[in-house]
């Protein structure tokens, strides 16, 4: 494992949020899923999914049912650097769910995960005051009205 690897905390949610991101991303996969045993301090049932163990793009991450407890929220968001428009569309498609938290390429998930899908060269893009200020009033990034200024 990795010296740092962010975990997720979820209500039930773990094995169907790993499932779903490693199918967007590529070069991703399930390392290995982890069961509540009996010695597991949680009012979580023995057998069923404690951790789940996933790479995205090569990067690692676990996904725990912790219950309901903690909520994720904006404070963390996960940036997606994209090459082209089209990339950003794909990602924009599989992980935006919730359309009042779009702003400025961040969106959130249906499982409550916030991404940040920009463009690799989103510092040069707004760097100016019109760049900036076009970003700004943005949802998903449209990488040729930010060239455009």
């Amino acid at each position: 494992m990795k010296k740092i690897t962010p975990c997720l905390w979820f209500d039930n949610e773990a094995e169907e949020a790993a499932k779903y991101y490693v199918s967007i991303f590529p070069e991703s996969k399930i390392i290995e899923t982890i069961p509540y045993i009996a010695e597991t301090p949680s009012d979580k049932p023995v057998g069923s999914v404690m951790l789940v163990n996933f790479e995205l793009n090569g990067q690692p991450y676990t996904a725990l049912n912790g219950g309901p407890f903690f909520k994720l929220n904006e404070a963390v968001s996960f940036q997606v650097f994209c090459k082209d428009q089209a990339e950003i569309d794909r990602y924009w498609e599989k992980l935006s769910a919730v359309k009042e938290s779009e702003q400025c390429g961040w969106c959130k998930d249906k499982f409550g995960v916030s991404w940040q899908i920009v463009p690799e060269n989103i510092g040069e893009l707004v760097k100016s005051e019109t760049g900036m200020k076009i970003f700004l009033d943005m949802h998903k990034i449209d990488i040729e009205a930010l060239k455009a200024n």
